[in-house]
């Protein structure tokens, strides 16, 4: 197997359960929502919010904090991340290969192989239940002998953030910047753990695809997906965003930093270089048990070459 820099995110790290907010979880009321144009997008306004979790909230070396005031320029972001359907006429139309089919392999929960490909597969140290499987890529998500079936809806995986750039170009779009992200996907509500409120599951109905169950071992998929959910799957955000928390991690334009500044800072687009890109929004795979990055103020980073069975992205543009 050809190396990659790093293992895919890890989902991994085991914490404390986070404090409780105080006031309650009552969810403050969303603005409302915005219809998608007809290239997918929706306007959102800009304007200042509070960027970030306070520490203790999240992992420290995610550098959530500090709660910092963030002003944004207008522009225009995806209802959702590309769907299986959207990227499979990019790579038609183009004949682009992605850098999983170019490296022959890529990263696919231990869960969904079958017994003989789940045998012999590398493994991450400290995350046993990836396997690296020679053939594993975006239109073949568990290996060889997978295939797309009743997943065209579903949000692309397997493709890294040299991939979902160049399909960024090609539809005339571009990556979100971290800060447009969690700006996008707060939905209106300020300070708030979820699109929705604190809340994770409020009055007992589920509002993400997330993991449920004991990690890694159990999954009950009571929120009703085993692995990927349609890309409009589960009610938007007040911006009119699906799927901000959970399902797939995503792809962010900036390159990963912990060094936030105080101060007000207009339209921030990260580090000019780095080895990391950012990644927000959690996956199918988060658990809190292991990793609850699924908040809209969790973050975490991975390689530009990195490509996963959880990780796709989605598109924003200027308004």
């Amino acid at each position: 197997m050809h190396p990659r820099s790093t293992p895919p995110p890890a989902c991994c790290a085991p914490r404390a359960p986070a404090p409780a907010r105080p006031g309650g979880a009552a969810p403050t009321p969303p603005a409302p929502a915005r219809p998608a144009s007809p290239d997918g997008t929706v306007l959102l306004p800009g304007g200042e919010f509070l960027m970030g979790a306070d520490d203790g909230e999240g992992f420290p070396a995610d550098g959530e904090g500090p709660v910092r005031p963030v002003r944004l320029s207008p522009f225009r972001i995806d209802a959702h991340a590309v769907s299986n359907d959207r990227f499979a006429e990019f790579a038609e139309a183009t004949g682009y290969v992605t850098e999983a089919q170019l490296i022959g392999w890529s990263y696919v929960f231990a869960g969904f192989l079958d017994a003989s490909l789940r045998r012999g597969a590398p493994r991450p140290p400290r995350t046993p239940w990836w396997c690296g499987v020679d053939g594993a890529r975006w239109d073949r998500p568990e290996g060889p002998g997978s295939t797309l079936a009743g997943r065209g809806d579903h949000p692309v995986v397997h493709v890294s953030w040299n991939d979902a750039a160049a399909y960024a170009s090609w539809a005339g779009k571009r990556l979100p910047t971290e800060a447009e992200w969690e700006y996008a996907a707060r939905g209106g509500l300020e300070r708030k753990r979820y699109p929705w409120g604190d809340e994770l599951d409020p009055g007992g109905e589920y509002r993400c695809n997330i993991w449920r169950g004991t990690f890694p071992t159990e999954n009950t998929a009571a929120d009703g997906y085993r692995g990927t959910a349609p890309v409009d799957a589960f009610a938007p955000n007040g911006f009119g965003l699906h799927n901000t928390s959970g399902n797939v991690w995503e792809w962010c334009a900036d390159w990963w930093t912990t060094r936030h500044p105080a101060r007000t800072v207009t339209d921030p687009r990260g580090p000019l270089l780095g080895n990391d890109k950012v990644i927000r929004g959690g996956s199918h795979l988060c658990h809190r048990s292991y990793c609850d990055r699924y908040r809209v103020a969790a973050r975490t980073a991975s390689t530009p070459d990195g490509a996963s069975g959880h990780t796709g992205f989605r598109c924003a543009r200027d308004a």
